[in-house]
């Protein structure tokens, strides 16, 4: 594994919110550029697990700019609609990335399963897998997990994607009605960082 501090990263995505929470994880004197920056396209990602689909978009990236690649490949899963929408998190949003439709989607699934889920405890987790990929080929990736409960409604303005309607274990809020530093100090994300930042 290299054994030289990283200076120059691609962040391996096109997702906005992910690459904001990404940066905050990473040491201010880094220079980060993204695929938009130099115009690349995302991969189609087609992994049967996190970890895969991570690592997919890290060597792609990697590849197409020469830099070495930090990936993230997330999503929730939910105990009762057998861990879905998973490594699908992304792709319940549709094409234009619209988390209201994803989030329909889940309440309607969750109203088919039972119809009185609201009164209860449903169980769901976050899973974030970041992996790093060298242009010469070394890689590295990690795993980061945060259980938690769907919320009934959506709750709060901050975050992206699923987070107002997830509410972490031992909290009474949704990540979504959490200032983003608190939420970084313990979702998925920074719990997959702790295991790589020795690379930066």
């Amino acid at each position: 594994m290299s054994k030289k501090k990283i200076t120059n990263l691609i962040i391996g995505s096109n997702n906005l919110g992910k690459i904001r929470e990404i940066k905050h994880l990473l040491p201010v004197n880094l220079k980060i550029y993204t695929p938009r920056k130099l115009n690349i396209k995302s991969p189609k990602e087609n992994g049967k697990t996190f970890k895969e689909n991570s690592l997919i978009k890290a060597k792609f990236f990697s590849r197409k700019s020469k830099l070495v690649c930090l990936a993230d490949d997330s999503g929730l899963e939910i105990n009762i609609l057998k861990k879905k929408p998973g490594i699908f998190s992304s792709r319940w949003a549709g094409k234009k990335g619209n988390f209201n439709t994803a989030i329909k989607k889940i309440f309607n699934q969750l109203n088919k399963q039972d119809k009185n889920w609201k009164k209860k405890k449903i169980k769901a987790r976050f899973v974030c897998v970041l992996s790093i990929y060298w242009p010469e080929g070394k890689n590295f990736s990690s795993m980061g997990k945060i259980e938690g409960f769907i919320s009934s409604n959506k709750k709060g303005k901050n975050g992206f994607g699923y987070d107002p309607i997830f509410i972490p274990i031992k909290k009474k809020i949704t990540f979504a009605q959490m200032l983003p530093k608190e939420k970084f100090k313990i979702d998925h994300r920074s719990r997959a960082f702790k295991k790589i930042k020795k690379f930066f």
